[in-house]
């Protein structure tokens, strides 16, 4: 089962500390450019990966073509793409050893969220981490 209450939702973003994030954007305004740079605000480490603009940076990090390039442990893997790609993107999220995956506001696949679980990823849909922080006023990472 996605994770759902509140104490799930606070335990994996306060455990969270690298977050690779597939559909990352350059563009101002859009909603994965708004959302990167405040998790990198609130003290996340953030690998954008977007193949269209692999080798380019965002917010001071390289974009990534996907996953398996990065080469360093993730925590959780945020998808900013459509429901139907979600599926590419959590295989690529167990392919690379992450321990969750998080699918934005309007992005369910139970298909994809059954195959994670299945591996040992946590699992949260249809929601936004920037948001649950919020809401949930978690602290920013180091911080106690």
């Amino acid at each position: 089962m996605p994770l759902t209450t509140d104490g799930e939702i606070a335990d994996l973003l306060r455990s969270t500390r690298t977050i690779a994030l597939i559909g990352a954007s350059d563009r101002p305004g859009r909603p994965s450019y708004d959302v990167m740079r405040f998790l990198q605000q609130h003290g996340y480490r953030v690998l954008p990966v977007n193949p269209q603009i692999t080798g380019q940076h965002v917010h001071g990090e390289y974009v990534w073509r996907d996953l398996s390039q990065i080469g360093e442990p993730i925590d959780m893997v945020d998808i900013f793409r459509r429901s139907g790609a979600a599926a590419e993107a959590v295989d690529q999220a167990i392919a690379a050893g992450a321990k969750s995956v998080w699918m934005q506001i309007g992005v369910v696949n139970e298909e994809a969220a059954a195959r994670a679980e299945a591996a040992g990823l946590k699992v949260v849909m249809d929601r936004c981490p920037k948001i649950d922080i919020r809401r949930l006023n978690i602290a920013p990472v180091g911080e106690t």
